[in-house]
C-alpha cells in the first residue's frame, strides 16, 4: 500500500481545491462488503496529473467529468487522475468496499448478548480510502453531504443531524468545511439518550444490550458534556461549530475516543458493566472534555500536515484536565494525569523512538501513525501547562482566540499558533517554542542545599537538560504536634531554572520539594535529608498533588537504577494504607504490579514482592471494613487479585460470588478472578465455558479468550499462539484478550520455545493484517516476561533484518528498550 508523503501532499494541496463530497453508502448488500459511491467537486489551478485514494474490493466504475477511467490503473490504493486541466471538475467513483474486523475504516461487530450488528468509521490517517474515494489529507477541506441506506430497524449517526427519509434512507445535514479524516457515520440498533442544551441537540448512543448500563448514568455523563460545553464558551470567543453533539459508546474501539465534529465515538467500555472507581469515572469525564476541546482544537483549525498532531493532542490533553477541574465536580483531575498519564510521558521521551513534541518534518502518514504517543499528549499538555505558568493564562487564551479568528474552518501550523500567541504578549514565545517544542528528552532537577550564615541555608538547582522551567520550591517542615509523622508546608518558592544566583531558603527544612504543584515537565531528585523525610513520612504530605509529583520521583528513580524497586515496594507498603486520594493509590499500585513485580526484580525476589503487594492489598480491604470508600476497597480487591500466589482465597471468592465484607463479584470481578486461577493453574476449560455461559457478551468472549489463552497447558499455548498468528479471524479485540493471556511471568518456562517464533510471526502478521493489529502485536504479545540477553538479541536481529512494517518496527523498539532497562534494573 502506497502511503502519502509530506512533499505529494504539499504538491497536491498547491494544485487543487476540493470543495463538495457527496458520498452514498449502502450498508445492505451483506456481511463481508457494502457499497459507496462518491461525488467529488473540485478545482485544479493549472493542468497536472494527480491521484486519489481508495482501497476498494471492487472498483466497479470511475469516471472524470464524464469521461470513464480505467479501473485497472488502480495500483496498491490509488487512482491517478492524469492530464487534468486548469479549471472545475467532477469525479465519481462507484465501488465494494470491505468491512474491518480490526477498528479500521467501517468496522462491523456482531453483539454475543443479541446477534444485533452494528458498524462504525474509525477513518483516521489513511483509513478513509476503506470507506469512500477521497483527496486524503488535512487540508484538503471540504464540505460533505452524506446518505445512508441501511436495514429498516437501524439509525444512523453522522457529523450532522441525520433524518430517516423511510425505508431504511438516511441523509445528514451538509457539514461545514472539514478534512477527511473527521467524517464519521455509526449505523446500527443504537439505544439513544437525547436531550438540548442551549438550543443544541445533544445525543448519547450505545448497543442495546447495554441500554441498562448507560441509563443509570446518561444523568452524569450529560451533566460533564453540558459543564465542559459552558466553560469551553467561557474561554473561547469562538462559538461551537457545529449542528449537534453526539457521543457513541461503539464496540472493539482502537483508541479511547475519536473527535469526529458532532458525533464523537468512544470505546464503550466507558459504559460500565461493574462496579468502578471515582477515578475512573473522572477519566471517563477527562475524555468527554479531551474531545470536545477538540471541537476546536482540530476540527475547526486543523494542522495543515501531521507534523503538528501537538495542535490537536496536546491541547485537547491539556485543556481537557484544566477544564474539568474548573467546571465539573473533579476538581483534582491533575493528580491523575501527574501519577498515571505524565509517565507514558518520561518513559515515551527515554526510548530511543522519542521525537519532537512539534517534530521539524514528518515524511509521511505512516511515520505520523507513529507520534499518537506520550509524547503528543501527555509531554505535550506538560509543556502547555509549563507554558501557561510562564506566560499566564490571559494572555495565554488572548493568543488561542486570536488562532482560532485567523484559521477558522481552515489549516494551520507550528509557526502560526506561535505567531498568534507571540501578539498577545511581549515575552519571546518562539524561543519558548525552540527549547520545549522542537527539542527531545527530559531534563533532571536535583537540589544542591548550602548551609549559609546563622543557621540558614541556600538553594542551587542542579539542571541536567536544556529547557528554561519556573517552577515552585515547596519547603516543608515536620510537624511537631504530631511527632513528625506529618509535614507543614512553610513557604512554595517560585523559582526560575536555570538560576542566576542561589536561593535563600532560610532554616533547613525536612522536606525540599522542587516542582511542587507538577507545574513543569521534569524529573526531579532529593537531596539526602529530604529523602529520608520521603520514606518516613510521604503520606503525611498535605496536598494530594504533592504526594503525585513525589511518587513519580521515587517511580523515575527505580526506573533509572538509582533506588531499589523494592524500596519503591517498601514505601507503598508504609503509605499508602494512608492515602486518601484514589488516583495515587490506582497509579502507585499499578506500577508495583506491572513494572516492579513483573519485571523489575529478580525470580528469586518475585515471591516476596507478591506478599508484600498482597500484604499490603489486604489491609487496604482491612481499612475498608466499614464501607465507607468502596473505591478504595475495589482497588485493593483487584490488585489482591492479581497478586495471588496461591489460588485457595480467590477461588473461594468466585465460589462464594462475593468478597467477605464486598464486594459481590460482578462480570469484571470474576474474569479477573478466573484469569489468575487460569495462570495458576487452579482451573479449566470446563470452568471457564460456563463462566461465558454466565456471561456470554463481548466482555466475557475477551475474559473466556484471556483465560484460555493463560491455562498453563502446552495444548493451550498451541491453541493461542494459532489464533493469533496463524487464523487470522481475530478481531482486534480479541487478539488482545488472547495476547495478554499469553505471557504470565509464572510460565516463562512453559512459554520459552515461542520467544524466537515471536518475532517472525509477528513480522509476517502485521504484514498481512496491518497496522492496528501490528500495534497489538507489538504492545500486547511482545515476550515481555522473558527479560533475558536472548530475547534482547533476538529482538535487535529483528529490526536489523526481518523490515517489519512501521507500527510494528516502532512497538519493538520501545518494547525491546524497555526490556533493556529492566535488565539494568535487576542489575543495578
Amino acid at each position: 500500500m502506497s502511503v502519502l508523503t509530506r512533499d505529494e501532499a504539499q504538491t497536491r494541496a498547491k494544485l487543487l481545491d476540493v470543495h463538495h463530497y457527496a458520498i452514498a453508502l449502502d450498508l445492505t448488500t451483506g456481511d463481508e462488503t457494502f457499497t459507496s459511491r462518491t461525488v467529488v467537486r473540485f478545482t485544479a489551478r493549472t493542468q497536472a496529473d494527480t491521484f486519489v485514494e481508495l482501497k476498494p474490493a471492487e472498483l466497479r466504475e470511475a469516471t472524470l467529468d464524464g469521461r470513464p477511467l480505467d479501473p485497472e490503473t488502480l495500483e496498491d490504493n490509488r487512482l491517478p487522475l492524469k492530464a487534468l486541466t486548469a479549471g472545475e471538475h467532477e469525479l465519481r467513483i462507484d465501488a465494494v468496499m470491505r468491512y474491518s474486523r480490526t477498528g479500521e475504516g467501517m468496522h462491523r461487530f456482531t453483539d454475543p448478548t443479541d446477534g444485533e450488528t452494528y458498524v462504525y468509521t474509525q477513518l483516521f490517517m489513511d483509513d478513509v480510502q476503506r470507506v469512500f474515494a477521497a483527496f486524503d489529507q488535512p487540508d484538503l477541506k471540504a464540505v460533505y453531504d452524506l446518505s445512508v441506506k441501511a436495514p429498516a430497524d437501524w439509525s444512523v449517526l453522522a457529523n450532522g443531524i441525520t433524518t430517516d427519509l423511510g425505508d431504511g434512507h438516511w441523509q445528514a445535514a451538509t457539514t461545514p468545511l472539514i478534512s477527511t479524516y473527521l467524517v464519521a457515520v455509526a449505523a446500527g440498533p443504537w439505544h439513544s439518550v437525547r436531550t438540548e442544551h442551549r438550543g443544541l441537540p445533544f445525543g448519547i448512543h450505545c448497543r442495546r444490550s447495554l441500554a441498562p448500563y448507560l441509563d443509570p448514568d446518561a444523568d452524569e455523563i450529560f451533566e460533564i458534556t453540558k459543564q465542559c460545553y459552558d466553560r469551553y464558551h467561557e474561554k473561547f470567543e469562538e462559538p461551537y461549530p457545529f449542528d449537534s453533539y453526539d457521543q457513541a459508546f461503539v464496540p472493539e474501539f482502537n483508541a479511547g475516543a475519536m473527535e469526529n465534529p458532532g458525533l464523537v465515538t468512544f470505546r464503550d467500555e466507558f459504559v460500565y458493566r461493574s462496579a468502578v472507581t471515582d477515578t475512573e469515572r473522572q477519566t471517563r469525564a477527562m475524555v468527554i472534555a479531551h474531545e470536545m476541546a477538540h471541537m476546536w482544537f482540530g476540527d475547526l483549525v486543523t494542522l495543515r500536515w501531521w507534523d503538528d498532531i501537538w495542535l490537536n493532542e496536546s491541547f485537547a490533553e491539556y485543556m481537557g484536565y484544566q477544564t474539568l477541574t474548573e467546571a465539573t465536580r473533579f476538581t483534582d483531575t491533575w493528580v491523575d494525569f501527574g501519577v498515571m498519564r505524565k509517565g507514558w510521558g518520561y518513559d515515551a521521551d527515554q526510548r530511543p523512538s522519542t521525537h519532537p513534541v512539534a517534530p521539524e518534518a514528518v515524511d509521511d502518514t505512516a511515520s505520523a501513525l507513529l507520534n499518537f504517543d506520550g509524547i503528543s499528549y501527555a509531554k505535550g499538555a506538560s509543556a502547555l501547562r509549563q507554558l501557561v505558568t510562564w506566560l499566564g493564562e490571559k494572555d495565554f487564551l488572548a493568543g488561542i482566540n486570536t488562532h482560532f479568528a485567523r484559521h477558522r474552518f481552515a489549516n494551520a501550523t507550528l509557526a502560526d499558533f506561535i505567531d498568534s500567541l507571540a501578539s498577545a504578549t511581549e515575552r519571546d514565545v518562539h524561543a519558548w517554542a525552540d527549547a520545549w517544542l522542537r527539542t527531545t528528552g527530559v531534563d533532571t532537577l536535583r537540589p544542591v542545599v548550602t548551609p549559609g550564615e546563622e543557621g540558614t541555608y541556600t538553594l542551587q538547582v542542579e539542571h541536567k537538560g536544556s529547557r528554561p522551567h519556573r517552577i515552585a520550591v515547596g519547603l516543608y517542615d515536620l510537624d511537631v504536634a504530631d511527632e513528625g509523622r506529618h509535614l507543614l508546608l512553610r513557604e512554595r518558592l517560585d523559582l526560575d531554572v536555570p538560576q542566576s544566583t542561589p536561593q535563600p531558603i532560610g532554616k533547613r527544612p525536612a522536606l525540599l520539594l522542587l516542582n511542587d504543584g507538577d507545574l513543569t515537565y521534569t524529573k526531579v531528585r532529593f537531596d539526602p535529608e529530604s529523602f529520608k523525610a520521603v520514606t518516613e513520612t510521604l503520606s503525611g504530605l498535605p496536598s494530594p498533588l504533592t504526594r503525585a509529583v513525589v511518587w513519580n520521583a521515587l517511580r523515575d528513580a527505580v526506573r533509572d537504577g538509582e533506588l531499589p524497586p523494592t524500596a519503591y515496594l517498601d514505601a507503598a507498603r508504609t503509605h499508602l494504607p494512608h492515602e486518601t486520594d484514589l488516583a495515587l493509590v490506582q497509579g502507585v499500585l499499578a506500577f508495583a504490579s506491572a513494572y516492579v513485580t513483573d519485571r523489575y526484580v529478580t525470580p528469586e525476589q518475585r515471591p516476596t514482592a507478591l506478599a508484600t503487594l498482597s500484604s499490603l492489598c489486604r489491609d487496604l480491604i482491612r481499612r475498608t471494613e466499614d464501607g465507607d470508600n468502596p473505591g478504595l476497597r475495589l482497588i485493593a480487591v483487584r490488585h489482591c487479585i492479581n497478586a495471588a500466589a496461591h489460588p485457595d482465597t480467590i477461588a473461594a471468592w468466585l465460589a462464594d460470588g462475593t468478597v467477605p465484607g464486598g464486594p459481590e463479584l460482578d462480570p469484571e470481578l470474576r474474569w479477573r478472578v478466573l484469569a489468575r486461577l487460569a495462570v495458576l493453574g487452579a482451573t479449566d476449560e470446563t470452568a471457564i465455558a460456563a463462566e461465558l455461559a454466565r456471561d456470554p457478551s463481548a466482555t466475557g468472549q475477551e475474559g473466556a479468550a484471556r483465560c484460555r489463552a493463560a491455562l498453563p497447558t502446552e495444548e493451550a499455548k498451541a491453541q493461542a499462539w494459532e489464533a493469533m498468528f496463524t487464523r487470522d479471524d481475530l478481531s482486534n479485540y480479541l487478539f488482545t484478550a488472547t495476547a495478554q493471556g499469553f505471557w504470565q511471568p509464572e510460565q516463562t518456562d512453559l512459554v520459552r520455545q515461542y520467544v524466537p517464533r515471536y518475532y517472525e510471526d509477528a513480522v509476517a502478521l502485521a504484514a498481512r493484517r496491518g497496522p492496528a493489529i501490528a500495534d497489538a502485536a507489538g504492545r500486547w504479545a511482545f515476550p515481555d516476561y522473558a527479560i533475558d540477553e536472548d530475547n534482547q538479541a533476538l529482538g535487535q536481529a529483528c529490526l536489523r533484518d526481518a523490515d517489519p512494517i512501521p507500527a510494528l518496527r516502532r512497538k519493538l523498539v520501545d518494547q525491546l528498550d524497555d526490556l533493556g532497562r529492566a535488565l539494568r534494573v535487576r542489575q543495578s
